[in-house]
């Protein structure tokens, strides 16, 4: 069985980390590079730089912070938000990325996945999909969630693994900041159309939630964020339940 990741994820805005409730309400929680390389020692298996503002002056800012990121890290390390072409996904790679997060740009044009993935590799493509409940099934929103695309986003998880994504990075906007569990209907839904692995994210409220999205909503790895950052648990006691439930997880050094 693959070991499952815990995957924490820095919403960068300004050269700080922000969090928010459903992508909203932001507040400042700290240095994007300390809370990294912290979040390393701990044992998270990856972290994910998000820009949540993207215009050119903030991803000046966050490729600058990236930069000193990966200098510091050894786990691997992914970029989103405001990708937008393929000369964008190489400037990451090259400023440190090991992962180019893309999602809005991928909606407007499906193609830019394959052309990143034919010239950098599967394994540096996710495709990034925010999806909020509608009715029975879940639509596609783009540009931090405020625009309907009117996609089916488990149908347009299996297209952008088509095109090229090698991981899907989805998350349930309607969970995302209200710590009350992942939308497990929703991951398993994807879990089960996608053969490439899918990253949870939205609700994670405890390490128990983390466990449920792993072993009951099918996911290869969960996504926290903001119980890390508000002291709630820890990567380590996360992994350590997780360990605990024997689930395949890298250990964490004492």
């Amino acid at each position: 069985m693959l070991t499952r990741r815990l995957v924490v994820c820095l919403d960068v805005k300004g050269g700080r980390v922000v969090k928010g409730v459903q992508f909203e309400a932001l507040r400042d929680v700290g240095d994007p590079v300390a809370l990294a390389t912290h979040y390393e020692a701990e044992g998270a298996d990856e972290v994910t730089f998000l820009d949540i503002s993207a215009t050119s002056e903030e991803r000046a800012t966050v490729f600058t912070l990236l930069e000193r990121t990966a200098e510091r890290l050894f786990v691997p390390l992914t970029l989103g938000g405001g990708v937008r072409s393929v000369d964008d996904v190489g400037r990451a790679l090259r400023a440190g990325a090991d992962k180019v997060s893309i999602n809005s740009a991928a909606v407007a044009d499906p193609a830019l996945l394959t052309r990143a993935a034919e010239r950098f590799g599967a394994q540096c493509v996710v495709a990034s999909i925010d999806a909020r409940r509608d009715g029975t099934g879940w639509r596609v929103f783009t540009r931090g969630g405020r625009a309907p695309t009117g996609l089916d986003a488990v149908e347009w998880a299996a297209e952008c693994a088509r095109r090229g994504a090698g991981e899907i990075l989805l998350t349930s906007i309607d969970r995302d900041g209200a710590r009350n569990g992942y939308d497990l209907e929703l991951t398993r839904a994807v879990s089960a159309r996608v053969s490439v692995p899918v990253v949870a994210s939205g609700g994670a409220g405890s390490p128990e939630h983390v466990r449920s999205v792993l072993v009951d909503g099918g996911a290869d790895a969960a996504l926290v964020a903001g119980i890390l950052h508000d002291g709630v648990t820890t990567v380590r006691a996360i992994k350590q339940l997780l360990a605990d439930e024997s689930l395949p997880v890298r250990q964490v050094a004492a």
